[in-house]
């Protein structure tokens, strides 16, 4: 039969997961001649043969992918006949700028798992097994496209095994970019907190280290993404020990269980929970710990809160650090509180020697330091709520493309931050960075946002940033505008939570009106005051602010976010004076200076109301991390019935939501003895009510619901109960429902809302 040739183009997630490979292997079975290669978009793929081979080589390709791949787009043509000897993988020849999706880590995979752990293997307790399956990714990007010789693990030379697997079609690690063995590869020390090594045989390294946790120690393990700090979390000492030394006084922490079997007989996890913990991105998932097993020290993980944060090893150096445990360790990320995650050797044992008591380095750089994931559940819809995304899910964020002629930057807000980058037809978006008030994360967001230029090879056209003049991230963006010579446009911070929502739901071209419900602690409004509770209204690519929680006195400047008894007082009236007086005893002449005032700066913020209630049932004054005095009022309401609680307030004084009135009748219930379980259903009832109160008054079905306040499980989900008929609600999908999606949500705005006054 007569031969022809086809070039085939695939793009999306296909690089550095194991696809020319495959590609390789399915070629050979349909007897097909030619070549693969990664280029500047993807996958290219010359083949000659029959044709109907051909195509059911492209089919199959397609059909079923490599299992931690995701095709965006596929296209075969025919060209002319070019007769081939072989099928081969050609090494990537970079000639344009680089238009393909980037690579994000992944969890080691069953395989390599076995073969650490089998004697007779020679990966046996080998800490950094990887195969095309599963392994570092981003973490030691440099550059693209994704070949060996652009990553940090270059600088270790393949010896002959590693070398005869990565050439050899018929293994699994043929052309792994990653691989390596004990031989030839990434070497472990262990030093105590002086940075004195001590003597380990690497078959002894992690029975050491096991001992040591055992034995009541903290040691900091350099992991894929950075430092994690390790220690006993059935041993209550030891863990307060950490929290004094890391200086996090009550936000909880993420604990890594040795094995599925034990995380099931000590805490109990739904299908879903225990699917997303043994997915290729491996977060950490918060879990109800009602069934929690005395042993675990979990008043001391999670101060106050029936909560526990739980993952599974996702490295072969956790793996194998597991197979030494018999209880679930604290694993939270290397750093003093506020600042980023730790990656570099030096700097860990110089900020970390109060903190840890051993260190456990190794000599892989990691290029991208990342911290871990983390997703929760509601109780009722099992609706997810993705609340870090980081680790295994940056910095790509759909393999659709997204079509503009301009080069954009988005750098997001200050808190929980994020850099946006559009510089081809993808879109990315950097790992969680943190708080910008923070020098060290400050650092890390303007590398970031240089190694994205750099990396892309593309300087931005447009920055986009947030309107308040004082966050770090505006001003940054003021001077790299100044810099480059390019034009700076500020998007409002809750017009950005809405755009978000819109952008992942794909409703910038719905034909109907969309409620924008957008609540969180602060935003700088187009008013000059702080916004936080807020009800937008888009159609036809105009979004415009209909109305909002009223406005109560903003007190004390960011003191305000931090004590949520000065919430309180900004709503108290004058029958709280007792409260009041014993809330601020301390400080009475200051009290009355503030009350006396007349305070300009306002705010319609839900956030501090949650904060005001809290304060006011004695539940939270202080937040020692941001969000507590939330957290701990959802932590009250795991489990609720809707028909138990009534409003407080029902419709709008002047078009505005009556918040005072809100505030002085959960005062009322309070004075009379209610229960704060009780309050606080109603509370949140009263809140999830004037979400369709608004939207019948507007008779808008379509809602997206955005901004800090979503990340409660239990709002969302009597949300979605009184909206289940009638509405079609829409909510942060692949993003976090706080400020870590400003930056996407400032893209999509400046994309999809020019003509917005």
């Amino acid at each position: 039969m007569l031969q022809k040739s086809y070039r085939i183009i695939i793009t999306g997630r296909v690089q550095g997961v194991g696809f020319r490979p495959y590609v390789h292997s399915v070629a050979g079975n349909y007897g097909l001649m030619g070549s693969v290669s990664n280029n500047e978009q993807g996958v290219i793929i010359y083949v000659s043969g029959e044709k109907q081979d051909i195509f059911r080589f492209y089919k199959k390709i397609i059909s079923n992918p490599p299992v931690v791949s995701k095709i965006g787009s596929h296209h075969i043509e025919e060209i002319n006949f070019k007769k081939y000897d072989n099928f081969k993988i050609i090494p990537s020849n970079k000639k344009n700028k680089l238009n393909v999706q980037l690579t994000p880590d992944f969890a080691i995979c069953d395989e390599c798992k076995k073969e650490i752990s089998d004697p007779s293997d020679r990966r046996y307790l080998y800490p950094f097994t990887t195969c095309v399956n599963c392994g570092p990714r981003w973490s030691i990007t440099q550059t693209f496209p994704f070949e060996r010789e652009n990553t940090s693990i270059h600088e270790f030379e393949m010896c002959e095994d590693c070398y005869e697997e990565y050439t050899n079609k018929l293994n699994r690690r043929y052309h792994s970019q990653t691989n390596s063995c004990k031989k030839c590869g990434v070497k472990l020390t262990l030093a105590n907190k002086n940075g004195k090594l001590i003597k380990s045989h690497y078959k002894q390294t992690f029975k050491y280290i096991g001992g040591l946790i055992s034995g009541g120690k903290i040691i900091a393990i350099k992991n894929s993404g950075g430092y994690l700090l390790c220690c006993d979390a059935t041993n209550p000492v030891v863990v307060n020990r950490l929290r004094i030394n890391k200086n996090r006084p009550n936000k909880p922490f993420a604990v890594l269980y040795p094995s599925l079997k034990l995380l099931k007989d000590d805490v109990g996890i739904n299908e879903t929970q225990e699917k997303a913990l043994l997915s290729a991105e491996r977060p950490v998932v918060i879990v109800t710990a009602k069934n929690i097993k005395d042993k675990l020290a979990s008043k001391e993980i999670a101060p106050g809160l029936n909560q526990l944060g739980v993952m599974l090893p996702y490295t072969a150096i956790l793996q194998l650090l597991a197979n030494e445990l018999t209880v679930p360790v604290v694993a939270t990320s290397g750093n003093i509180h506020g600042s980023p995650i730790i990656s570099d050797k030096k700097e860990a044992q110089s900020n970390l020697s109060e903190v840890a008591d051993y260190f456990l380095h190794h000599n892989l750089k990691i290029a991208n330091p990342q911290d871990d994931s983390v997703i929760k559940y509601t109780g009722k819809f099992n609706h997810e709520i993705l609340l870090r995304r980081s680790r295994g899910y940056a910095p790509n964020y759909s393999v659709k493309p997204v079509k503009t002629d301009e080069k954009i930057m988005a750098l997001g807000a200050d808190l929980k931050s994020t850099v946006a980058f559009l510089p081809n037809d993808y879109l990315y978006i950097s790992q969680y960075l943190g708080n910008l008030n923070n020098y060290d994360v400050y650092k890390r967001f303007t590398e970031t946002s240089s190694k994205f230029i750099s990396l892309f090879e593309q300087e931005p056209e447009v920055i986009l940033s947030d309107k308040h003049p004082d966050y770090l991230s505006t001003q940054y963006a003021n001077e790299l505008c100044q810099h480059l010579g390019i034009k700076n446009r500020q998007i409002q911070h809750h017009k950005a939570h809405f755009a978000a929502v819109l952008g992942e739901n794909e409703l910038f071209n719905s034909n109907d009106p969309v409620l924008g419900v957008i609540w969180d602690g602060t935003g700088y409004g187009d008013d000059g005051q702080i916004w936080g509770g807020e009800f937008f209204k888009y159609e036809k690519n105009k979004m415009g602010r209909i109305t909002h929680f009223d406005y109560f006195d903003w007190l004390a400047g960011d003191k305000m976010a931090r004590e949520p008894k000065l919430s309180m007082l900004a709503l108290a009236n004058m029958d709280m004076y007792p409260i009041v007086e014993e809330k601020f005893s301390k400080e009475k002449q200051i009290i009355y200076q503030l009350l006396k005032e007349e305070n300009s700066l306002k705010t319609s913020s839900v956030g501090r109301l949650f904060d005001a209630v809290a304060s006011l049932l004695n539940i939270c004054d202080y937040n020692t991390y941001e969000g507590e005095a939330a957290m701990l009022l959802e932590n009250k309401l795991q489990d609720y019935k809707l028909e138990e609680y009534k409003i407080y307030c029902a419709g709008l004084i002047d078009n505005i939501i009556p918040t005072k009135s809100i505030f002085k009748k959960i005062v009322r219930d309070h004075k009379k003895g209610m229960s704060e379980q009780q309050i606080i259903g109603n509370f949140f009832y009263t809140l999830a009510n004037y979400v369709f109160q608004i939207a019948n008054f507007y008779k808008i079905k379509k809602i997206a619901l955005g901004g800090g306040v979503f990340q409660n499980a239990v709002l969302i989900d009597m949300i979605r109960e009184i909206g289940e008929e009638g509405y079609d609600l829409f909510f942060n999908k692949n993003l976090s429902p706080n400020d870590e999606n400003i930056s996407y949500g400032q893209l999509m705005y400046y994309l999809n809302c020019r003509n917005d006054n």
